[in-house]
């Protein structure tokens, strides 16, 4: 981990003004925080996008975390419910969202001369469908993580080590991948999932998922947290019940990442 963390450094130097896609995750903080100690306070700028596919609690977390450190950033609001391609929720929603942040990102970076964009992308997340990936290379962003080899597990205990708050923090993804391919994403959908997840959140459950199915809710926890369900059944039935949801169930196999992607494996 230490010959990666300083191989990622040498990186960082080569690129030297760099504009960070933050979204206050285990990922781009380590990869944030690194950055701004190895650049310098002007050298590193952070943006945090405002979307109703970001959790509001998130957003301000990725806020504090910035004036915590001490990095600039700045908020830009998102326009992707302009773009039909992504309302509609095809298997590339994922490509039509990035290529909207990462617009205007790139009219920022221009604005005041930095040399690249950067993400939090790491080793282990080739493993996944990841559309978005496309719409990196259209304005040339660069994965440091990725390239120098970081796994989510190495980014974990290093940022353990360097006291980062995020270190254990429950991995994220954008709201609208709880909603089906082909499923129409709306706020109002958000909405009730963002809701739905912070209550599950405040009964202590450590990772959450909730995957909308218009009436009906599949719930993911982790998997040694499934039988903790039951004990609060009652409260989360008449919670879920109360955002709209007629059904609600509990996926057996547990929280994974990119579970919505399992479909497109069996075509």
């Amino acid at each position: 981990m230490n010959s990666k963390l300083k191989r990622l450094k040498e990186y960082l130097r080569k690129l030297k003004k760099v504009v960070v896609a933050y979204s206050g995750g285990v990922d781009s903080s380590f990869l944030l925080k690194v950055a701004f100690n190895t650049l310098g306070k002007e050298n590193v700028i952070a943006v945090i996008g405002i979307s109703p596919t970001y959790p509001i609690e998130e957003r301000k977390f990725a806020e504090n975390f910035c004036k915590k450190i001490g990095v600039k950033f700045i908020k830009i609001k998102t326009d992707e419910f302009e773009n039909k391609n992504f309302v509609s929720n095809t298997p590339e929603r994922c490509y039509w969202c990035k290529k909207e942040l990462f617009s205007k990102m790139e009219e920022i970076r221009k604005k005041i001369n930095f040399a690249y964009i950067i993400d939090g992308t790491n080793k282990d997340d080739e493993n996944d469908y990841r559309p978005g990936e496309k719409a990196k290379k259209i304005y040339n962003v660069i994965s440091p993580l990725k390239e120098c080899g970081f796994r989510k597990k190495e980014i974990r205990k290093l940022s353990k080590m360097m006291k980062l708050p995020t270190w254990n923090k429950p991995q994220m993804a954008c709201l609208a991948s709880r909603i089906p391919y082909g499923e129409k994403i709306t706020k109002r959908k958000l909405k009730k999932i963002e809701t739905g997840e912070k209550f599950l959140y405040s009964l202590g459950f450590r990772m959450v998922r909730i995957r909308d199915y218009n009436g009906l809710v599949r719930i993911e926890v982790d998997k040694d947290e499934i039988k903790k369900i039951i004990k609060f059944k009652d409260k989360i039935i008449n919670e879920l019940k109360n955002l709209g949801y007629k059904y609600i169930t509990l996926d057996l196999e547990g929280y994974r990442t990119g579970s919505m992607n399992e479909v497109l494996k069996k075509r």
